[in-house]
């Protein structure tokens, strides 16, 4: 999956980007955070895992 497509999943979900890791970004909801890597390409099963995990739409 390409990397802007799963951010725009997870903002329009009510998520935003909290903070620049070394190699991730970490995004949250304000309870939850969730690392992002920072890849062109997000592994399918990755994003899958992320979107069940977090239930977004």
């Amino acid at each position: 999956m390409n990397r802007r497509d799963f951010i725009k999943i997870l903002e329009r979900n009510g998520w935003w980007l909290k903070r620049h890791g070394s190699n991730h970004d970490i995004y949250t909801d304000g309870k939850h955070r969730e690392s992002v890597p920072r890849h062109s390409k997000i592994d399918e099963e990755l994003a899958k895992a992320i979107i069940k995990r977090r239930n977004l739409k």
